[in-house]
Order: structure tokens, then sequence, then C-alpha cells
């Protein structure tokens, strides 16, 4: 599983940063951003559930 950030529809609001701080972190302009693109499958679930309680639908998953 590979995970990133649509930097055009993010608003830093930092919800994934709180939920999963392994595999986002806010960058200089305050969006958010992918530390780790592949996921460790132990990490599947916080990585899923970061990604929907982003509010803007910003973090993309691929299987």
């Amino acid at each position: 599983m590979r995970v990133w950030v649509d930097k055009e529809t993010c608003i830093g609001c930092g919800v994934c940063v709180a939920i999963a701080p392994n595999y986002f972190k806010l960058d200089e302009d305050g969006k958010s951003v992918a530390i780790k693109e592949e996921v460790d499958p132990a990490d599947e679930e916080i990585v899923r559930t970061a990604a929907q309680s982003c509010p803007t639908g910003s973090i993309k998953i691929e299987e």
C-alpha cells in the first residue's frame, strides 16, 4: 500500500499528523506531506484512519 497527499486540496488541519505521525508531517507551507509513501502492513489501519479523517479527502491510498 502506498500513500500520498494532494497538496492542492490539503488545508493543513493536521489531523493526519495527530493520527499517524510516523507517516505525515506539515511542511514549511503548513500542508501535509507523506514522510513514507510505502506503508508497513502493520500500520495500514492507522494510515487508513488518517485518510478517512481528512476533512478534504486529500490523503490518497493506492493498494
